[in-house]
């Protein structure tokens, strides 16, 4: 489950994300490009993607949008 999307940018995120990598719970989505999110989950992990925090969320919201069409 996803707890937050945000940008990679702030002091406090980016050190989220080094302190990830030190405990091997870093996933690194970006595919070698450059980083422009980072999804925190309950689990623990830190993803970092190549999509905006607002592509994800369209994204995630038309997903949802379709599933409940699906059900009626």
């Amino acid at each position: 489950r996803v707890l937050a999307i945000v940008e990679p940018d702030s002091a406090p995120i980016k050190r989220v994300v080094q302190e990830a990598r030190e405990r091997g719970m870093l996933i690194d989505a970006c595919y070698g490009r450059k980083n422009k999110s980072v999804i925190l989950m309950d689990t623990d992990h830190v993803i970092l993607s190549a999509l905006t925090p607002e592509a994800i969320s369209a994204r995630w919201s038309g997903k949802q949008e379709k599933e409940e069409e699906q059900m009626q």
